[in-house]
């Protein structure tokens, strides 16, 4: 039995083979790296990602230290465009602007874009593994401006839904693996998936080749 026989398509059968949480309030409630490590699921992923972002002008993909830089990696490659690495404060060795923002844990942290990063005017598009509060991602879309660059969208595998993400649908083009308005979507709100039930860590493993 391949992963696809988890679920459809249409479905976002990817979905389904993200793993809960298992160590507690200071981790992120799930996580989806089990999708990259899936060759399937993460090309299907990125297809659909790609499907979504069909007529969004872009220049270069940046991602989110640290997981953004997996999805906005392989991204870009889909593009036919560059990878910009937004990284945690103190690990760019060359002139950087820098700053500050509150993450999804209610912590405050400060991260940096080296400095200059591109043009005046250039799309940029802005890549994080999931969007739940907004915070990193406001603290990106800062240094993207204050280099004159403009933000052409928005990509994450989900984009929970807040007052926050609500402004940033309505400002930008959002692309993300959970679609708007479906049981996905409502799932994630809520930070638990129906699949977690039934959740095994086989069901992601890679498949052996030859």
């Amino acid at each position: 039995m391949t992963t696809r026989d988890k679920g459809p398509r249409d479905d976002r059968w990817y979905l389904n083979i993200m793993a809960p949480n298992t160590k507690g309030d200071k981790f992120a409630w799930l996580d989806p790296t089990s999708i990259y490590i899936n060759g399937e699921a993460f090309h299907d992923l990125l297809d659909d990602l790609q499907a979504d972002l069909e007529g969004v002008e872009v220049d270069v993909v940046a991602g989110l230290d640290a997981m953004g830089f997996v999805l906005a990696a392989a991204l870009a490659t889909r593009l036919g465009v560059g990878f910009l690495p937004i990284r945690k404060a103190g690990k760019l060795c060359v002139d950087t602007d820098k700053v500050s923002f509150g993450n999804y844990s209610g912590r405050t942290q400060d991260m940096e874009m080296r400095l200059p990063a591109f043009a005046p005017g250039t799309r940029v598009l802005l890549v994080d593994q999931w969007v739940e509060t907004g915070g990193t991602m406001d603290g990106a879309i800062r240094l993207v401006e204050r280099q004159q660059g403009v933000v052409a969208g928005m990509v994450a595998v989900a984009i929970e839904e807040n007052e926050r993400t609500a402004g940033y649908r309505a400002a930008y083009p959002c692309a993300s693996g959970v679609i708007p308005g479906s049981r996905w979507q409502t799932e994630c709100n809520a930070q638990r998936l129906s699949s977690f039930d039934t959740y095994e860590p086989e069901m992601a493993f890679p498949q052996k080749r030859g």
